[in-house]
């Protein structure tokens, strides 16, 4: 997988604008409450989480309708995105979490092909040891990791996408966490 290098991206911008134009990142942890975190082409950090789950009178395919939807929103806030990054989970404690997993990744890979995004998953234990320095750390650790860094996830799902977005941006782009 290549991503777009830093001149790659600052020559479709004007000279003045160019200098302050970085590759728009966006971090995904997967599920029927998906925590998402964008590295925006000014350099700032945003992140939350956003849920799916179709009311009583849907059917189950609307949580991924709504997903591409919030997709394409969040592609047209944030300027046009340049790689993804999600959390490759191996495993799963249940049935209907690994089909909602699958179901979730097989859209936002399609979308990523579809706009030609670069996109990589990246394993949990790779995450954990990168935000808390153990492989097999608990979800509070990694609360606990990124709100030392200064960030304020409401949940572990946001923190674990801020965690997937840290990862990228330092082994992916050179750059180190704020």
């Amino acid at each position: 997988m290549t991503y777009p290098s830093e001149a790659a991206i600052t020559s479709a911008v004007p000279p003045n604008v160019a200098l302050f134009r970085r590759p728009v990142v966006l971090a995904l942890d997967l599920g029927s409450k998906t925590g998402w975190a964008v590295r925006c082409a000014d350099g700032a950090i945003v992140s939350g989480t956003a849920a799916f789950r179709p009311d009583r009178f849907q059917g189950g395919g609307m949580a991924y309708l709504r997903f591409k939807a919030w997709l394409d929103d969040l592609e047209r806030t944030s300027g046009p995105i340049n790689a993804v990054f999600f959390e490759e989970v191996r495993r799963h404690l249940g049935t209907t979490a690994a089909h909602v997993y699958g179901g979730f990744l097989a859209h936002l890979t399609a979308w990523c092909e579809q706009n030609e995004i670069a996109y990589e998953g990246v394993p949990v234990g790779t995450i954990k040891r990168h935000i808390t320095g153990k492989g097999n750390a608990g979800k509070d650790a990694v609360i606990a990791a990124v709100t030392a860094l200064g960030f304020a996830p409401v949940d572990d799902n946001e923190a674990d996408a801020l965690a997937i977005l840290l990862w990228a941006l330092e082994n992916r782009f050179g750059e180190t966490a704020p």
